[in-house]
C-alpha cells in the first residue's frame, strides 16, 4: 500500500512540474524550429527543381493550407486538450487507438540516432569552413572518406547529440524555448542574406557559358508544364505530400509533445496560421538559398541529386570555386544548416523524453539521460554501418540501403503514413471532428476552416494517404 501511494505522489509530482510555453512567441518558434530542418533545406530544393519549379510550388502551398494544415491542427490540438506526450494522448482520446501512441513514440526513436549522425557530419562541415580549411571538404572522396572513418563520425555524432540532449535537459521554458528564441532569429538572419546574395552571383564556365542567381530563381520559381501530364502531376502531388510530413513534421508525435505545453488561453487558431507562414517561407527560401548558386555554378545536372550528395559533395565543390569568400559564404551556410539540425533535433528528443516521463512517471532529467544513451547506441550502429559493419539491401522503392537509410526508409515512409492515416480516422469518424474543433475554438476563437477541416479529416486526407503509403511500398 505504501508502495501504491508514494507511486501515485511521484506520478502527481511529474504532472504538477509539467511546463508550458510562456506565450504564443515561444510556442510558434519552437515548433517553426522543428519544422525547418534538413528536410527543408536539401529536399524541398531538389523536389521542386525536379517537379517542374513553380509547379511543384503551387501544389505545395495549396497542399500546406489544406492538407497539412489538417494534420498540424489535429496533433495541435490533441496535444493541447489531453495534456500528455503522444505515447499517452491517443489512448487519453479513445482506449482503443492506444497503438497508434506506441507507433508515435516509435517513430522519433528511430529518427533521432540517425538525425544525430547527420548532424554530427554538417557539425563537422562548419567546423572545416569556419576554421578556413572548408576548401579541402569539395576534394574528391573527401566526404566519403569522412563518414567511413571510426572516430570523426563518432566524435561529432556524440557532440551533436550531447548538444541537444543538454538543451532538453533545461526543460521547456530554460531549454526549448529560450535556445528557440535565440537560434530561430539567427536561422532566419541566414537564410534571408544566404538567398539574397544567391540571387546577385553569375558564373561563366569552361564553355563559355554564363549564368546567372536570376536565371536560377526562374528555374525554381516559375512554373514548367512542359510535358506534364497526369500520371507526372500524380508525382508532384505525392513529392508535395511527402515533403509536408518533413516540413511541418507532422506524424512524428513531435505536434503533440509541443501542443501539451500550449497554454489553455492561447489562441491555437493563430499560431497554427503562425507556424504554416513560417514554414512555407523558409521552405520557399530554402529553394531560394540553394537552386540559384547550383544552378549557376553547375547547370541542370546539378540539381539531379538531394540529401547527402547536395549537401556535403555538390554546394562544398561551389564553394571552392569562390575562393577565399568561399570559406567565409561556406562557414555561413553550414551554421545555418548546423541550427536547422538542432532546432528540429531538440523537438524530435523532446517528443521521446515527453513520453517517457509521462509512462514511466519518471522526471526530465531521468528521461533525457535514459534516451540519450538508447540514442548513442544506435547511433553508433549508424555510424560503423559505414565501415565496420557495413552492409546492403535492396528497399521496396528500390533504394539500396544501409543502417541509416533502412531506419529513415521504415520510419518516414511506413510508420509516419499510417500513424497519419490511423489519426484521420480516430478523429473524423471514432471522435469526429468536434474533438479537434472544440479544442481550438474553446476560447471562443473563429474557426473559418472548420468544414475545410471536417472534409480533410473525414475524407481527402486519409485518401490521399493511402495513396501516399501504396507509393512508398512501391505499389502504386
Amino acid at each position: 500500500m505504501k508502495l501504491f501511494f508514494y507511486f501515485c505522489a511521484e506520478k502527481f509530482q511529474v504532472m504538477a512540474e509539467r511546463s508550458s510555453f510562456s506565450g504564443s512567441v515561444g510556442f510558434v518558434l519552437a515548433a517553426a524550429g522543428s519544422a525547418v530542418g534538413l528536410g527543408n533545406i536539401w529536399r524541398f530544393p531538389y523536389l521542386a527543381a525536379k517537379d517542374g519549379g513553380g509547379v511543384f510550388l503551387a501544389v505545395y502551398i495549396v497542399l500546406a493550407l489544406t492538407f497539412g494544415f489538417t494534420l498540424l491542427t489535429t496533433e495541435i490540438a490533441i496535444g493541447r486538450k489531453t495534456r500528455k506526450s503522444p505515447l499517452s494522448a491517443y489512448r487519453r482520446i479513445n482506449p482503443r487507438f492506444k497503438n497508434l501512441g506506441i507507433i508515435a513514440c516509435i517513430i522519433p526513436m528511430m529518427i533521432m540516432p540517425y538525425y544525430c549522425v547527420i548532424g554530427g557530419w554538417v557539425m563537422k562541415y562548419a567546423v572545416e569552413f569556419l576554421s578556413g580549411g572548408g576548401i579541402e571538404t569539395a576534394s574528391d572522396g573527401y566526404f566519403s572518406n569522412f563518414i567511413t572513418g571510426t572516430t570523426e563520425p563518432v566524435v561529432y555524432t556524440f557532440i551533436f547529440l550531447a548538444l541537444t540532449c543538454g538543451i532538453i535537459y533545461r526543460g521547456v521554458n530554460n531549454g526549448i524555448e529560450k535556445f528557440s528564441k535565440i537560434l530561430m532569429p539567427l536561422l532566419l538572419l541566414l537564410v534571408i542574406g544566404i538567398s539574397i546574395f544567391a540571387l546577385t552571383i553569375q558564373h561563366t564556365d569552361s564553355n563559355g557559358v554564363t549564368r546567372t542567381g536570376l536565371e536560377g530563381l526562374k528555374v525554381f520559381a516559375v512554373p514548367d508544364f512542359s510535358g506534364m501530364t497526369i500520371e507526372k502531376f500524380s508525382i508532384v502531388l505525392m513529392d508535395a505530400m511527402g515533403q509536408l510530413f518533413y516540413s511541418l513534421s507532422i506524424a512524428m508525435g513531435i505536434m503533440i509533445s509541443y501542443g501539451s505545453y500550449v497554454k489553455e488561453s492561447s489562441n491555437l487558431v493563430k499560431n497554427i496560421n503562425r507556424i504554416e507562414i513560417f514554414d512555407t517561407a523558409v521552405a520557399f527560401l530554402a529553394g531560394v538559398m540553394v537552386i540559384p548558386v547550383v544552378y549557376v555554378f553547375t547547370g541542370y545536372d546539378g540539381m539531379s541529386s538531394s540529401g547527402p550528395g547536395l549537401m556535403f559533395i555538390n554546394i562544398p565543390k561551389i564553394f571552392a570555386t569562390m575562393g577565399v569568400a568561399g570559406n567565409i559564404l561556406g562557414g555561413l551556410f553550414f551554421t545555418m544548416v548546423l541550427f536547422a539540425a538542432l532546432t528540429s533535433a531538440m523537438s524530435i528528443l523532446e517528443a521521446i523524453v515527453s513520453s517517457f516521463m509521462d509512462k514511466f512517471g519518471t522526471n526530465r532529467k531521468k528521461a533525457t539521460l535514459i534516451e540519450f544513451s538508447i540514442a548513442l547506441f544506435f547511433a553508433l550502429l549508424v555510424c560503423f554501418g559505414y565501415n565496420i559493419m557495413y552492409f546492403e539491401i535492396s528497399l521496396p522503392n528500390g533504394v539500396k540501403a544501409q543502417f541509416l537509410d533502412m531506419m529513415d526508409y521504415i520510419s518516414n515512409n511506413i510508420l509516419m503514413p499510417v500513424i497519419a492515416i490511423g489519426t484521420c480516422i480516430l478523429i473524423g469518424y471514432v471522435s469526429k471532428p468536434k474533438t479537434v474543433i472544440n479544442e481550438v475554438t474553446r476560447n471562443g476563437e473563429k474557426f473559418s476552416r472548420e468544414k475545410l477541416f471536417t472534409v480533410m479529416i473525414k475524407y481527402i486526407a486519409p485518401l490521399m494517404l493511402f495513396l501516399l503509403l501504396l507509393k512508398s511500398v512501391g505499389l502504386f
